[in-house]
C-alpha cells in the first residue's frame, strides 16, 4: 500500500479567543510508576506526592509494593525514573523539606493493633536516616511552612467489615508532632494530641484523616467519619474544633445502575465528611468533602478557622465534571465524582485551589483572590484515581499522583501527571456541553458525521443503554461544544436493546444509526432510521446469511452512498478469512444485502478491528485500531479506499478484497496530549470541503480517566 500522511497540523489545542491568552495550567508529560519498578508488571500506584526544595524531584508513595518511588524532573517535559526504597510497611504520606523525604508508615498487625512509623530518607544518597515510632497506623503528613515540626494524623482507622462498618472501633485516632532540627524528625520530641471527645458522631473515635499547617504554625485536621474539623498547635492545644455540617444538594444523580445521565434528584442534609485539607491564608482553609460512612456532598468547601463557612460548592463542581463528559454514573448512588484530594498554591500572585474529583480523574483550578467567591478557571484531565497533588511555583509547575493501576485487567497504568503554568491556551477540554441551554450530560461518544454549518452529529454506546442519544456538536467554537442533546426513542419511550456505533444523514432531516448486536445479552445487530424528532421509524434486521455468522463485535459505523448503506463490520466474522472483515452494504430500494472484504493488520498483541467508516470525495474512509492502551497501543490508524472498489457481493459468495491507503496515523494526535495513549478512536466525520474531525470514546468513565479528546486532522 501506499503512504501518504496528513500533515502534524491537527487541532488538537484550543485555540485562544483573543491575541492575549490568559495563563493556563497545560499538561506537558506523564510518567508510568511501573518504569520505577524491577519488575514492570507488577501493581505499583502513586498516591500522596511531595517535591524537594529545588523542584527538580518527586517522591509519591505506592502502597501495593511498599515503596517510596521518585521521578527526576530536572526536564518536566521529559520526566526520568530515579527508582523506588523499600520503607518496610505500606506509605501513607510523603512530605520533602529540604532533601529528606518523611514518610508515614503503616506497621499495623491488625485493625485492633495498629502501629507505624515516621521514616526520613536522604533523597540523594536514598538511604534512611532517621525513624521514629508514632505508636498508631500513620494517614497524612505535613511539615510547617518555616520546617520546624511535622505533624502526621493517625487515624487508627476501622474494620469495615466489624461492627457494621461503623465507627466506635477503639483504639482512637490521634494527632502527633515532632520537632525537626537540622533536617531530621526529632524522635523525642513527639506530642501526641488526643482529638477525643470533640466530635458529636462518635467522639470516642477520632479518626484523623488530613493534616496542613499554615505560617502561624496553625494546624487544621479532617476527622472524616466524624464529620468534625479540629484546629490545635504544635504543642497540642486545642485552639478550635467544630462539625463540618451538612449541604443541601439538588440536579445530581443519585441513583446507580440506571444506564443514564439524569441530574433531577436531591440529597438534602448531606454530610461533609472531608478527606483533603488546605490552608489558604493564616485564617481560611477548604475542604474537599469526598465522604465516607454517612456523606459526601460532592463539592468543596471554605471555612474561616472560627468555625464559620465562607463559600460552599455545592453543586457547582460536579455540574463542571458533567458538562466536560467525565461523569462517573456507576458511582451516582455513592458520592459521585469524589472530590478527595487538593492542593493550594500562588502563582504569578493569583491563590489557586486544586480540587481533585477521585473518580472523574479531573481536577478543579479556582482562582480563590476572594475566597467567599472562588472562580473555576480550569477542569484538566488527570490519570484514574488522581490521590495527590503538590504545586511547584517556582518552576511553574503542578503535578498530580494517580492511584488506579489496571495492569491485571491490561487496563492503563498508574501516572504522574505533569502541568505547567502557561501563557497559552487551555488544551482541554476538547470537547464540553458547557454553553448549553440546560445541562447535558455526556460520555462513550462513537460513531459521528457530519451536518451543515461544522455541526457534527455522535451518538453514544450502550454504556448508556437507557439513554440512547444524539448529540449535535458544533465545531466552529472552541472547544467544540454540544449544544443539544436528542433522545432516541420507540413508542414515546428512550429505545432500548441499542448499541449505537454508528450514524449517518438520511438526507431528509432523520438519520441511520448502525447499532452493534450482543447476542448473549439478546441485543440484536441491526440498522435503525431514526426521524429529526429521534423516533425510530423504520428497523431492519441482519439477514440469515449474516447471523449465521455473525459474532459479539459487529458493526462500527454507518455511511450512505447514493441509496447503499455501507457498514463496517469490526472484527472478523464467522466465515472471514484471518485478518478480513466485512464492508456490508444494504440497498435501501432493493432492501438486498452484500459486502466485501477489508484486509485490516495482524495485532501483535490483543485484536485490531474497525471503529468508523466515512464516504467523501470519492473514497470510502475507515478508522482502523488495536484494542491497546499506552505505550503498547501501535495502531490507530485512517485509510481510505477508492469507491469505486466498493462493489458488494452477494453474501456467501467469494467476496471481492479493497485495497486500503495510509491517511493519517492518530498515534502522533494522541501522544501530543501528553497523557497516555487511549485505546478508542471511535468517530470520525468529514465536511464537505474535507475537513475531518476524530474522535474517542471514554468507555462512561470506567475503568477510564474519562478523557474525551474531539479534534480536527485537517483537510483531507
Amino acid at each position: 500500500m501506499s503512504v501518504k500522511l496528513l500533515s502534524m497540523t491537527s487541532v488538537i489545542a484550543i485555540a485562544a479567543t483573543s491575541a492575549t491568552a490568559e495563563m493556563n495550567f497545560n499538561r506537558i508529560s506523564s510518567f508510568a510508576t511501573f518504569a520505577n519498578n524491577v519488575d514492570p508488571s507488577a501493581e505499583s500506584s502513586s498516591e500522596i506526592i511531595s517535591a524537594s526544595a529545588d523542584g527538580m524531584t518527586l517522591a509519591y508513595s505506592d502502597s501495593p509494593l511498599g515503596v517510596v518511588g521518585f521521578i527526576d524532573i530536572t526536564d518536566p517535559k521529559a520526566p526520568v525514573a530515579k527508582g523506588n526504597i523499600n520503607v518496610g510497611g505500606e506509605p501513607t504520606a510523603v512530605s520533602i523539606w529540604g532533601d529528606v523525604a518523611m514518610v508515614g508508615v503503616n506497621t499495623s498487625e491488625s485493625y485492633t493493633a495498629p502501629s507505624g512509623m515516621l521514616k526520613a530518607y536522604d533523597i540523594k544518597s536514598m538511604s534512611e536516616v532517621a525513624s521514629c515510632d508514632l505508636g498508631g497506623q500513620p494517614d497524612s503528613t505535613a511539615i510547617a511552612p518555616d520546617g520546624s515540626f511535622i505533624t502526621i494524623a493517625i487515624e487508627n482507622e476501622r474494620d469495615e467489615d466489624a461492627g457494621d462498618g461503623r465507627t466506635g472501633q477503639l483504639p482512637a485516632g490521634y494527632v502527633v508532632t515532632l520537632e525537626i532540627a537540622d533536617g531530621l524528625p526529632v524522635c523525642d520530641s513527639m506530642v501526641k494530641v488526643d482529638v477525643t471527645g470533640l466530635a458529636d458522631i462518635s467522639p470516642e473515635d477520632p479518626e484523623p484523616e488530613f493534616v496542613d499547617v499554615n505560617a502561624a504554625g496553625e494546624i487544621v485536621v479532617t476527622l472524616q467519619e466524624n464529620n468534625h474539623i479540629v484546629v490545635l498547635n504544635k504543642d497540642g492545644d486545642i485552639l478550635n474544633h467544630f462539625s463540618a455540617g451538612a449541604v443541601d444538594l439538588d440536579g445530581i444523580d443519585a441513583t446507580d445502575e440506571r444506564a443514564a445521565l439524569v441530574f433531577n434528584e436531591s440529597q438534602m442534609g448531606r454530610l461533609r465528611e472531608p478527606d483533603g485539607v488546605q490552608w489558604i491564608d493564616g485564617d481560611h482553609f477548604a475542604i474537599a468533602n469526598e465522604g465516607d460512612m454517612d456523606g459526601g456532598a460532592r463539592g468543596w468547601t471554605i471555612f474561616n478557622k472560627d468555625g464559620s463557612e465562607v463559600f460552599e460548592a455545592g453543586n457547582s463542581f460536579e455540574h463542571a465534571i458533567i458538562q466536560s463528559g467525565h461523569y462517573p454514573d456507576k458511582r451516582s448512588d455513592a458520592k459521585g465524582a469524589e472530590p478527595e484530594g487538593m492542593e493550594f498554591a500562588t502563582f504569578n500572585g493569583t491563590p489557586y485551589v486544586f480540587i481533585l474529583a477521585e473518580r472523574a480523574s479531573m481536577v478543579g483550578v479556582y482562582d480563590v483572590t476572594d475566597p467567599s467567591a472562588p472562580v473555576l478557571k480550569q477542569m484538566l484531565p488527570s490519570g484514574i484515581a488522581p490521590e495527590g497533588a503538590i504545586a511547584i511555583p517556582s518552576r511553574g509547575l503542578f503535578v498530580t499522583a494517580n492511584e488506579a493501576d489496571l495492569v491485571e485487567d491490561g487496563g492503563v497504568r498508574s501516572h504522574v501527571m505533569i502541568y505547567e503554568y502557561q501563557d497559552a491556551p487551555a488544551s482541554y477540554p476538547q470537547l464540553t456541553s458547557a454553553g448549553a441551554d440546560q445541562l447535558i450530560g455526556w460520555g462513550a461518544i462513537s460513531g459521528m458525521v457530519a451536518g451543515d454549518d461544522g455541526m457534527v452529529y455522535a451518538v453514544n454506546d450502550s454504556f448508556y443503554g437507557y439513554q440512547p442519544t444524539i448529540f449535535t456538536i458544533d465545531t466552529n467554537v472552541q472547544p467544540a461544544q454540544i449544544t443539544s442533546a436528542l433522545p432516541v426513542t420507540r413508542g414515546g419511550h428512550a429505545a432500548q436493546k441499542l448499541d449505537m456505533e454508528g450514524i449517518t444523514r438520511d438526507g431528509e432531516g432523520g438519520f441511520w444509526v448502525a447499532s452493534e448486536g450482543r447476542t448473549d445479552r439478546m441485543v440484536p445487530h441491526g440498522l435503525y432510521h431514526v426521524n429529526s424528532m429521534g423516533e425510530i421509524t423504520e428497523e431492519v434486521a441482519l439477514p440469515a446469511e449474516l447471523l449465521a455468522v455473525e459474532k459479539r463485535f459487529g458493526f462500527e459505523g454507518v455511511t450512505l452512498i447514493g441509496n447503499t448503506l455501507w457498514m463496517a463490520v469490526q472484527r472478523e466474522w464467522g466465515d472471514d478469512p484471518e485478518n478480513h472483515v466485512k464492508l456490508v452494504a444494504y440497498n435501501l430500494e432493493s432492501k438486498e444485502w452484500g459486502a466485501v472484504l477489508y484486509p485490516k493488520a495482524s495485532p501483535d498483541t490483543g485484536w485490531v478491528g474497525l471503529s468508523e467508516i466515512v464516504a467523501h470525495d470519492g473514497f470510502v474512509y475507515v478508522v482502523e485500531r488495536d484494542n491497546q492502551i499506552g505505550e503498547a497501543a501501535k495502531i490507530k490508524m485512517v485509510y481510505r479506499i477508492p469507491a469505486d472498489q466498493m462493489v458488494p457481493a452477494a453474501l456467501g459468495s467469494e467476496l471481492p478484497v479493497v485495497t486500503k491507503e495510509a491517511v493519517r496515523d492518530l498515534i502522533p494526535d494522541l501522544k501530543s496530549n501528553n497523557g497516555y495513549v487511549v485505546d478508542k478512536v471511535e468517530g470520525l466525520a468529514i465536511f464537505d470541503d474535507g475537513t475531518a474531525w476524530v474522535s474517542t470514546d471514554n468507555d462512561g468513565v470506567d475503568d477510564s480517566s474519562g478523557e474525551t479528546f474531539f479534534w480536527s486532522i485537517g483537510q483531507l
